[in-house]
């Protein structure tokens, strides 16, 4: 997303829609409401609370990472889930939604092994994998799947 069209992005930390030029995505935009980081790099941790509104209220891709905390598999991804949203932190959205503490959620989209990765772009659910994945694969997915706009 390189053009000047803004782009709507929810802040992580409070939640507030902001609007930001595509193509100053990389210049560390700050929230209007908060003044913190819109862009952070890091996983955003979803809720049943905040989970419908990070879908549905963002303009970039979210990807999300179903997971429980007893999981191996869920355990032995999350490094690399977040050195993704790193590297990829202008192009999507990263979210983790612990399945145990976010039942109501899980429970609606169906999730029932994990961890699931679902990827929502607008509110829809573009793409959905099941099981932990290498870096290469999950890297290969989200380009295979990741909206171009």
């Amino acid at each position: 997303m390189t053009n000047s069209n803004p782009i709507q992005i929810l802040c992580p930390a409070c939640a507030a829609v902001n609007r930001v030029p595509g193509h100053r995505l990389g210049d560390g935009p700050r929230c209007g409401k908060c003044r913190e980081p819109l862009i952070t790099g890091q996983p955003i941790n979803g809720t049943d609370r905040n989970f419908q509104r990070m879908i549905q209220k963002s303009d970039l891709p979210v990807v999300v990472d179903f997971w429980a905390s007893w999981c191996g598999p869920c355990q032995q991804f999350a490094p690399v889930f977040s050195q993704v949203a790193a590297e990829l932190a202008t192009q999507a959205m990263f979210v983790k939604l612990d399945t145990e503490a976010n039942q109501q959620t899980a429970s609606s989209y169906q999730i029932r092994s994990i961890p699931t990765l679902m990827l929502f772009h607008r509110g829809r659910e573009v793409a959905r994998l099941s099981g932990a994945l290498p870096r290469s694969q999950f890297v290969q997915w989200l380009q295979q799947n990741l909206p171009s706009n």
